[in-house]
C-alpha cells in the first residue's frame, strides 16, 4: 500500500486549489479529490479537513476489448454532486483497476479535469 498526495494550483484566478490523495492498494485505487487551502508543502493535511462522503463512487475496469464502461455504483452522493460516478468509470478504464473515488469539490467541473490528469499520471 502506498499513499501519495498531490497539490494542484488554481488553473485561473477565482478557482480553488485542489488536493488529490491517491492510495494505491493491491488491485485497486482509493482516490480523494478536494478543495484545499493548504499549500503545496502542507497538502498532506488536506484530506483531514475534507469530506469523504460528499460524492463517492466505485467503478471496475471494463472487460478487455470492450468499448463500454465497466460496472460502477454510487456509494454516497448528495443532490448537488454527481461527478464521482462518471469520473470513476473513466479512471477505472484508463488505469485498468478498480477505483474508489471520493470528490469533495463544489467548484466548476473544469477544475476536476486537472485532478483527473494527476490521477492518471
Amino acid at each position: 500500500i502506498s499513499v501519495r498526495t498531490r497539490y494542484i494550483p488554481p488553473a485561473e484566478a477565482g478557482l480553488p486549489a485542489l488536493a488529490v490523495q491517491i492510495t494505491r492498494l493491491v488491485d485497486s485505487y482509493m482516490v480523494w479529490v478536494g478543495v484545499t487551502e493548504e499549500t503545496a508543502e502542507t497538502v498532506e493535511n488536506a484530506p483531514r479537513s475534507g469530506s469523504l462522503c460528499k460524492d463517492w463512487a466505485c467503478a471496475m475496469p471494463p472487460t478487455p476489448g470492450s468499448a463500454l464502461a465497466g460496472p460502477a455504483t454510487t456509494l454516497y452522493r448528495t443532490s448537488s454532486s454527481d461527478v464521482a460516478f462518471s469520473m470513476a468509470q473513466r479512471l477505472a478504464k484508463r488505469v485498468g483497476k478498480a477505483v474508489f473515488l471520493s470528490v469533495d469539490v463544489s467548484s466548476p467541473q473544469r477544475v476536476l479535469l486537472d485532478a483527473e490528469r494527476v490521477v492518471v499520471e
